[in-house]
């Protein structure tokens, strides 16, 4: 059985990636992995494809022996994984608990790499994953510090594991996006009671984000993926000046409100 399988199903990036991923890649069902059941459900009367909705919390220890012992019963052809599971707060340490930002490193480090790890074995040739990844990958970002540093972790594991299963016939790609409207700044803005991050240049749809994604992983050889010319441009720039400067760009422009209203769902 061929199949795709997406982490942070039940909204955001991960269910756009649910609902794009039949256009790109043939695959017989979608597990789709979230915390939210409910919301899982409801991705099988959206997709084209059959979806067998898979309730694990990533942050627990025990959901990685469950999602392998699937695996080994099921015994699949996995012909997409995307990890898209994933969490970030604003605003300054103090006001983050030690254990959210431990929760920040579970998920968005350790569940990637250990999703990555226990799937590869059931990919042939021709395979791809895609780690869904963020443009804070690039640089050191004051006040959203644990996130975007998790975030350059999974771009250089991301590229690493490319060159690796190179040999294998497997491609990996990180995906880089800016800011996406969708559920992700119901938590950040939690913690971000002193506005420490209010300036948001470019917004994106989710939908536009995807589908950029899943066209570099599919017709480039890119081991990542920047959505939009201005990122690009950034990404460019961020590339070529030092990041004390860069720093203190972000700094200066979070005195500036921009586009900081009407991004919560709550």
């Amino acid at each position: 059985m061929n199949i795709a399988i997406v982490t942070g199903a039940s909204s955001g990036m991960g269910k756009e990636f649910v609902l794009q991923l039949p256009g790109a890649v043939a695959v017989d069902e979608i597990w789709a992995i979230a915390r939210r059941g409910g919301e899982l459900e409801k991705l099988r009367g959206v997709s084209a494809v059959p979806v067998r909705p898979i309730v694990l919390d990533l942050c627990r220890e025990e959901s990685f022996a469950t999602y392998a012992a699937l695996l080994e019963d099921q015994k699949p052809n996995v012909r997409l994984l995307v990890n898209a599971a994933g969490f970030g707060k604003f605003g300054t340490y103090s006001r983050i608990d030690t254990e959210d930002e431990c929760r920040m490193i579970d998920l968005n480090c350790k569940a990637l790499l250990m999703m990555t790890r226990l799937t590869v074995p059931y990919m042939a040739p021709g395979s791809h994953i895609l780690e869904l990844d963020s443009l804070s990958a690039f640089q050191p970002v004051p006040y959203i510090t644990t996130y975007a540093a998790t975030k350059a972790f999974v771009l250089s594991y991301s590229r690493a594991m490319n060159r690796e299963l190179r040999d294998r016939g497997i491609r990996v790609m990180a995906m880089n996006p800016s800011w996406v409207k969708t559920e992700f700044f119901d938590h950040a803005f939690q913690t971000n009671g002193g506005n420490e991050v209010q300036y948001f240049n470019y917004l994106y749809e989710a939908k536009d984000v995807v589908r950029t994604g899943l066209k570099d992983l599919y017709h480039s050889r890119k081991d990542y993926s920047v959505h939009g010319l201005p990122i690009k441009f950034q990404v460019f720039l961020v590339k070529l000046l030092p990041h004390s400067l860069v720093m203190s760009v972000w700094l200066s422009q979070q005195k500036k409100p921009r586009n900081n209203t009407g991004l919560t769902t709550k």
